[in-house]
């Protein structure tokens, strides 16, 4: 089959973003672009998802951070699975 050019516009920052993913996941550009362009005719619609895990949003660490500190302050940091447990069995005995 005869290829032909397809030329497409995008700003420098989403051709640099879009790159990198393409990168980590072992393709170049072009080869995404055909990609995008077979799987928009197999599904006679928009295609697929190809992404990669996004990193732990600051906000979650933060917290998380908080939480073992809120732990180590109210001296349970150290506590066993065993002893969460049974702590968790008793609070809810009280009930």
């Amino acid at each position: 089959m005869q290829s032909t050019l397809l030329q497409v516009r995008v700003d420098e920052k989403t051709r640099s973003a879009a790159g990198s993913i393409f990168e980590k996941l072992g393709i170049d550009m072009p080869t995404a672009v055909r990609m995008f362009l077979a799987r928009t005719i197999l599904e006679n619609g928009i295609p697929f998802s190809m992404k990669l895990r996004p990193p732990a949003p600051d906000d979650v660490l933060e917290a998380m951070k908080q939480a073992s500190q809120s732990a180590a302050n109210a001296g349970v940091a150290d506590m066993s699975l065993e002893e969460i447990n049974a702590e968790i069995a008793q609070a809810r005995a009280g009930k």
